[in-house]
């Protein structure tokens, strides 16, 4: 069940970033007036591009966590922690994919992110499937299993 949640999380992802590339391209839209617009940025850094010029190391980093969570999903129990897991890695992996197929050389492309509140770094729906499969597994761990 984890690599179908990481499918479908690739997929929204993956077709969220192009709809925006393609619709807006340099532009922006705004949806809530200057607090919420969608406009593409490019980030060949890490969270809230940090880390900028590492786009390789942090592609390779990527990688090697999207092994160990696949390895993880496996062993995963409850319902929580597999749907959490399989956010976490299709969020990583949708990622990737930009770092591989949107930039000059392997692994050294610019993630695409759009979703820009005025006062928070722009995102994308990797960046939120991320952040939401962290915060179900921290749910998951404060939960007391079965027994």
């Amino acid at each position: 069940m984890a690599l179908a949640v990481a499918g479908v999380t690739v997929a929204v992802d993956q077709l969220t970033k192009a709809l925006v590339v393609e619709g807006i391209g340099a532009g922006s839209v705004h949806l809530i007036g200057d607090f919420l617009q969608l406009r593409v940025t490019r980030n060949p850094g890490a969270a809230f591009s940090s880390l900028q010029g590492w786009g390789v190391l942090i592609a390779i980093v990527a990688v090697s966590v999207a092994i160990f969570i696949f390895v993880l999903a496996g062993s995963a129990e409850r319902r929580i922690e597999v749907t959490a897991l399989g956010l976490v890695l299709g969020g990583a992996l949708g990622n990737l994919v930009d770092r591989i197929f949107r930039g000059p050389g392997v692994l050294d492309g610019a993630v695409v992110d759009f979703v820009d509140f005025s006062f928070f770094p722009s995102f994308n729906a990797a960046d939120s499937a991320i952040t939401i499969g962290v915060g179900l597994l921290v749910v998951a761990s404060l939960w007391p299993r079965p027994r």
